[in-house]
């Protein structure tokens, strides 16, 4: 049996509410590079709070499935879909990303197969971008986007955050899974039997100026808080040490000099045969 996933930072009500900001400022652009044409049957691999899976659907035009381990962030996602009206654009399943709850006959099925920010999340990657391939139909697409968190840079950088950030990319790989698999997401697509076709940046950051600026600076604080805990477990700073780097970051929020300097790796690729289509992966 594949071990599950291990998402550090928890499903509390502070991290449902990072979650959904974080959607907020980036759903556009990641829905913007997909480009689906209209019709498209896509699975969103991951769905947490199922912001994106409804925003992909209403682009696609159909219901989109979504796939979810934590029934914390399901219940959190159907709530948000009944208060947008939208509980028709969102199958929402129950399931871990290494086990696809789908049917058998629905392998092979899918025109788009999307997961982001869940590969750095899991033990095995190449499992999951494996059996994204196998549920889409030749042809169709397989879409990642996942961090590789060596990339932040913040100016001027923040007493205590360098150190801070440090550990908390050291606790990823504390718990069996990769800070730096965005780098990475054009070869698990090609280990997987996709052909990757086009790689780029979906950007997140903003300098002082910008109005979604304190929305980035606390998303960036709010990381470290919600992983505070698994941060001190590697040893390398306190949580007391956490909590001022997350002080500074306060303060940097109001500087009128600040930037934030971050972009998640996405990669597409496609796929050109059968592979074992018609039966789950795992029969």
């Amino acid at each position: 049996m594949a071990e599950t996933s291990r998402y550090i930072h928890g499903t509390d009500p502070a991290e449902q509410a990072r979650l959904s900001t974080l959607n907020d400022l980036l759903n556009a652009a990641c829905v913007r590079e997909i480009a689906l044409s209209g019709g498209e049957r896509v699975l969103d691999v991951g769905a947490g709070l199922g912001q994106l899976t409804r925003a992909l659907a209403r682009a696609a035009g159909r219901a989109a499935v979504g796939i979810e381990r934590s029934p914390a962030q399901l219940e959190a996602a159907r709530r948000l879909a009944r208060e947008a009206g939208e509980e028709r654009l969102a199958e929402l399943r129950e399931g871990d990303a290494l086990a696809f709850p789908i049917a058998g006959g629905e392998w092979g099925t899918f025109d788009v197969a999307h997961a982001r920010f869940l590969l750095e999340h899991v033990p095995e990657p190449a499992a999951v971008v494996a059996q994204m391939v196998r549920a889409v139909r030749p042809g169709g697409r397989v879409v990642l986007c996942d961090d590789d968190h060596s990339l932040m840079r913040l100016h001027p950088e923040p007493p205590g955050f360098r150190a801070a950030w440090d550990a908390f990319v050291r606790s990823y790989d504390r718990h069996g899974n990769d800070p730096y698999v965005g780098r990475r997401l054009p070869a698990l697509l090609a280990a997987a039997g996709a052909t990757p076709r086009r790689a780029t940046w979906i950007f997140f950051g903003a300098c002082a100026g910008e109005a979604a600026f304190p929305a980035f600076a606390a998303n960036v604080a709010a990381n470290l808080s919600g992983a505070r805990a698994a941060i001190a477990e590697t040893g390398m700073v306190r949580e007391d040490e956490v909590d001022r780097a997350v002080e500074a970051l306060d303060a940097f929020a109001r500087r009128a000099d600040a930037v934030i300097w971050y972009a998640m790796p996405w990669a597409e690729g496609v796929v050109t045969a059968p592979p074992e289509h018609g039966r789950s992966p795992r029969a």
